[in-house]
């Protein structure tokens, strides 16, 4: 599933960032890899932008970038 499919209060883990080699290393330089844990605090009420949260930060994150994000539950 991708991280947008994620309900929140829902804790995932990466599998995958897919995309443009741009948007991916975008989204690796904001700490995003594979493995890394992270919690979905709130989405907008169109879904866009959610915010996360990962390794003590929390981050905001546009629709189209979550559906790159590939996560499994935890």
């Amino acid at each position: 599933m991708t991280l947008f499919e994620c309900e929140i209060d829902q804790e995932v883990k990466v599998i995958s960032v897919e995309g443009i080699r741009k948007i991916r290393k975008r989204l690796i330089d904001m700490g995003i890899t594979t493995n890394t844990k992270l919690k979905i605090i709130r989405k907008a009420p169109l879904g866009d932008p959610i915010e996360i949260k990962l390794r003590g930060y929390s981050l905001s994150l546009r629709m189209d970038d979550a559906k790159k994000i590939k996560v499994e539950k935890v």
